[in-house]
């Protein structure tokens, strides 16, 4: 009897030693990270473990699909709507006499299926050039109108089509920086529909642009900031959020500094298609004022109200007759608040003429309300 109990006991603890063995080689050799179920598996089977497995590279690569995913339905959705900009100029060699040349020299994107392209007015501001357009399947138009708005940098331009894909807006009142920022292009004037991915890095920024040769510069005011790379031949493209939607048109990129390109938001845009679908021709409201913005710091120091300072008033103009003086500050129209996000010109650009809208002014520290109608711009 006390031989089978020493028996019993030895086995027992030569099985317990077998098992802490088993469990220090589990922890001490085992630097992969398997899982312990794993383990028993491939031992035989001996327990009967739950088996767990270490999921994370399989979710990550899972999420990188997903994100790819996304991004190339995107392009798929959009392509077609985004065309090549294509201009053929002419030359005169004393020696070889006349000649043309091609070359792309930017981008654009359908709006109406009959044939409204939304551009750069920068991109086919030569009166001197032929210009056309090149689909995604190589069909080429020719442009046979173009309208051009300088003070927004957009143009709008006319080909003969039927049944053409177009693009959906977005909403750029609504952007948040992080959110994905997509970009097609037709980079270098020579790639067409390259695609470059990033964020909305900034809001609302005001940037100078060199109009290079003498040329004036020109200030854009509350465009949109991305780190997606816009090379020469993407201006004038769309840029797009993540559901295919355009929340900007592509207009710069920052010389000598990697991972700064700007788009002008679209919801600028809208009033001047808005505008030309109604009247066959670019127009834009009119209030009639000069004026300066007052910052917050020049506020601060010299105890103003932020908003539009009016230094001159136009004759027969909207604001005289509304009776805006001279002097008078707007710090809100429609009660949107003007300060150094958003100016007088950009809060105007999302309207339209004949548009009525109440301005909140301050006359000599009195707070007032004045209502008027929109006109449109006095053509010279």
């Amino acid at each position: 009897m006390k031989n089978s109990i020493s028996r019993f006991i030895f086995g027992l603890f030569y099985f317990l030693a077998f098992i802490l063995v088993l469990f220090i080689s589990i922890f001490v050799f085992n630097p992969s990270g398997v899982s312990l179920g794993a383990i028993f598996q491939r031992l035989g089977g001996l327990f009967n473990v739950e088996q767990t497995y270490n999921n994370t590279s399989a979710l990550f690569t899972r999420e990188v699909v997903q994100e790819e995913s996304a991004v190339t339905s995107v392009v798929e959705k959009v392509s077609p709507s985004v065309v090549s900009i294509v201009v053929k100029t002419y030359d005169f060699d004393i020696f070889e006499g006349p000649s043309s040349r091609e070359s792309g020299i930017g981008t654009g994107f359908i709006v109406e299926s009959s044939g409204l392209i939304i551009t750069n007015s920068h991109v086919v501001e030569d009166s001197e050039g032929e210009y056309s357009v090149v689909l995604k399947d190589g069909t080429t138009y020719d442009v046979e109108e173009i309208h051009l708005d300088e003070i927004t940098d957009i143009a709008i331009l006319e080909i003969t089509a039927r049944n053409l894909p177009i693009v959906e807006f977005g909403d750029s009142d609504n952007l948040k920086v992080g959110q994905r920022a997509i970009a097609i292009g037709n980079a270098l004037g020579k790639f067409q529909n390259t695609v470059t991915v990033g964020v909305v890095s900034g809001i609302s920024r005001q940037i100078v642009a060199s109009g290079g040769f003498g040329l004036p510069s020109k200030v854009y005011e509350s465009v949109i900031q991305t780190d997606a790379a816009l090379n020469p031949g993407n201006s004038g493209g769309p840029l797009l959020n993540s559901a295919g939607q355009v929340i900007g048109v592509n207009v710069a990129t920052t010389a000598g500094a990697d991972n700064i390109s700007f788009a002008i938001p679209v919801n600028s845009v809208k009033p001047i298609l808005e505008g030309f679908l109604k009247e066959g021709r670019i127009v834009r409201p009119y209030l009639g004022v000069y004026y300066s913005m007052i910052t917050e710091e020049i506020a601060r120091i010299r105890s103003l109200p932020v908003g539009a300072y009016i230094s001159r008033v136009v004759p027969e103009s909207p604001a005289q007759d509304a009776g805006l003086k001279r002097g008078d500050i707007i710090i809100k129209i429609q009660d949107r608040q003007l300060n150094g996000e958003q100016s007088l010109a950009t809060a105007l650009a999302k309207f339209k003429v004949g548009d009525k809208i109440e301005l909140e002014v301050d006359r000599d520290g009195e707070i007032i309300r004045v209502s008027l109608t929109l006109e449109e711009v006095p053509r010279e």
